[in-house]
């Protein structure tokens, strides 16, 4: 390199045997390098004498007062997540701008990636992510993931306790009597999903129950598909007499198979959701249901956001909320139809 060339961040990275990523987050102080790292990139920056581009500063000290949130689909759970950080938002001179991916993201994981690429430096200060599938962003800005695909990232988290709240909403049927239990089971790539289905297993084994590998359906968070894995269930000639499904959308696609099939909930099939959206309470019968803070998690999400932008100490990046199981008329004491 000659004298009198250009110090660039690509020869920080160089000398310093990091990558530019790497380098770029001890620029902008964010999260995601250990102080050790740090510590050796900033020496490099001071012994080659590199100074950022003027554009860059610019970006970097440019506020737009938006907030981002990215959301896979507007569906029953982020749409009641919008409406907590919504209420969040009021007051805080913020404004926020959604982008929906419209659902079509099922086969490409790190999507996150590609609309932060649009947003970053000029659109918005921050930015949530939904249920993302990336564990780790390079954005420039600082970023919250709720409900990550893949549980505990490298991010600032927002979830709810699903291992918990799945163990309680399969507890209240054992209390009922019910002993042949199914599941309709949640995307097998989300860590929500597992974590219920774990639950679910776990509660019955501790009530001296056998998992029963053909009680547990896959219903994807799918209307369409809790529907086919409920008729599957309910057509069996040993069928269950109660079921629990990962979320309140394949819980109500179960009853609506129940009921056309002529059995009657609850008197010949209880059943129990997960999430309580609002259409769980106008369900026919109203829906039985552990119930994790959407709102909450989209109002905590923005908190714990604007936190990160300010610069502010945060004793806790990762937060976990409690759940609570919501009882109404889709569950009965086991044999009360008989």
């Amino acid at each position: 390199m000659k004298p009198t060339s250009r110090i660039t961040i690509r020869d920080v990275a160089a000398t310093a045997g990091v990558s530019v990523a790497t380098v770029s987050k001890v620029l902008n102080a964010r999260y995601g390098v250990s102080a050790a790292t740090s510590a050796h990139v900033q020496a490099v920056i001071r012994e080659l004498g590199y100074e950022a581009s003027l554009v860059a500063q610019s970006l970097r000290n440019h506020k737009t007062n938006v907030i981002g949130i990215l959301v896979a689909d507007l569906e029953p759970f982020s749409t009641e997540l919008l409406k907590g950080a919504a209420k969040a938002i009021k007051g805080t001179g913020y404004e926020l701008v959604v982008y929906s991916a419209g659902g079509r993201t099922s086969d490409h994981a790190g999507w996150e990636q590609r609309y932060l690429s649009r947003l970053s430096g000029t659109l918005v200060d921050g930015a949530v992510l939904v249920t993302p599938t990336v564990v780790e962003v390079d954005f420039g800005q600082a970023v919250v993931a709720v409900d990550p695909h893949t549980g505990p990232t490298g991010l600032p988290t927002v979830d709810s306790d699903n291992l918990a709240g799945a163990r309680t909403g399969v507890r209240h049927l054992l209390d009922l009597g019910h002993r042949r239990i199914a599941l309709i089971g949640g995307r097998p790539d989300l860590e929500s999903a597992k974590l219920r289905e774990q639950g679910y297993c776990e509660e019955l084994r501790a009530a001296g129950i056998p998992v029963d590998p053909l009680l547990i359906q896959p219903g994807n968070y799918d209307a369409d598909d809790s529907t086919a894995a409920a008729r599957r269930l309910l057509e069996s000639p040993d069928r269950p007499t109660a079921l629990f499904a990962a979320n309140d959308i394949s819980a109500i696609a179960a009853i609506e198979v129940a009921v056309a099939m002529g059995l009657r909930v609850p008197e010949d099939l209880s059943v129990v959701g997960f999430d309580n959206v609002p259409e769980a309470a106008l369900a026919r019968p109203p829906l039985t249901t552990v119930e994790q803070p959407i709102h909450e998690m989209g109002h905590r999400a923005i908190d714990l956001l604007i936190q990160l932008m300010h610069g502010e100490q945060t004793h806790d990046t990762h937060i976990r909320l409690s759940t609570r199981l919501v009882v109404r008329q889709s569950t009965a004491p086991v044999g009360r139809g008989t």
